[in-house]
């Protein structure tokens, strides 16, 4: 398992911005792991799709009135190099996400952070070390994923331009400050080009920043220029995304992906029934 190091986001930031301002935005940089398509003897960490392993008496997730979920991932938390993070990732277990993705009413109802009646549409089940799982066959009015082995490998992460976290670094930020230039923003998106299943780290959104999107839910849906958004997107951390991928024929809207977001004392405690989720598509 290959580890990548913070020098290329390093050497972007003291190519296009000035020298100061570099150095702080470098600051701003977090560790994440990235998930990539197993091949040969590489390590197996998670894997995309296929048949779910669950406790017996696990029921399989259902969204009340609408249907079950589909199975999207799970993750080998001691596969993973969760050390590397600075989030507390458990050590042990499998993760497990669940999401109401339309095969049953063609995509009509729509799982969404500012609607609380649809939460119940995207889950994280944690299996603790040690307790007996069996595969479990997807309800037959789903269809399964092809499953994709995954493998994994640290990167360092960039925040998005509209990130609470850079207009607290740099506020106030003009429309022409040099984090915002084009030049700058082009060459960290060509950096981070590919399919893009993370755990940890900032998340790489599609559209502007997922915090948001998740800290207004949070609060119940207040206008989006209530301050109260940005205060609360600083305590919500990525716990993971997942891309769509051709390998595993998932396609979340026009080429979208899925996030869930969590606070740090949440997970610490191992609480992912507070995660929460919301998904972004071209």
């Amino acid at each position: 398992m290959t580890q990548s190091t913070a020098d290329p986001l390093h050497a972007l930031a003291r190519e296009h911005l000035p020298d100061k301002i570099a150095e702080r935005w470098i600051g701003l940089l977090r560790p994440g792991i990235r998930l990539e398509k197993a091949t040969g003897a590489d390590p197996v960490a998670g894997r995309l799709g296929g048949l779910p392993e669950l406790p017996e008496t696990e029921e399989w997730p259902v969204w009340e009135g609408h249907g079950p979920l589909s199975f999207v991932a799970s993750l080998d938390c001691a596969v993973l190099p969760s050390a590397a993070l600075d989030i507390a990732l458990p050590a042990e277990g499998t993760l497990a996400f669940f999401y109401f993705d339309g095969q049953l009413d063609e995509g009509c109802a729509v799982v969404a952070p500012d609607e609380p009646g649809s939460w119940a549409g995207a889950r994280v089940l944690y299996v603790p070390a040690g307790v007996p799982v069996v595969e479990r066959a997807t309800p037959e009015e789903l269809q399964p994923y092809p499953e994709v082995t995954l493998t994994a490998r640290v990167e360092t992460t960039a925040p998005y331009l509209t990130h609470p976290s850079v207009y607290r670094e740099f506020a106030p930020m003009p429309n022409d400050h040099p984090v915002g230039d084009d030049e700058f923003q082009e060459a960290l998106w060509d950096h981070f080009d590919g399919t893009e299943h993370r755990i940890g780290g900032h998340a790489h959104p599609v559209q502007d920043e997922v915090e948001s999107e998740v800290a207004r839910g949070a609060l119940g849906s207040p206008p989006w220029d209530d301050p109260r958004i940005k205060e609360e997107a600083l305590r919500w951390v990525l716990l993971a995304q997942f891309d769509s991928d051709n390998d595993a024929d998932m396609m979340w809207g026009d080429c979208g992906a899925l996030y869930w977001l969590i606070r740090p004392e949440d997970l610490a405690q191992q609480r992912f029934d507070r995660a929460m989720f919301t998904w972004q598509c071209c």
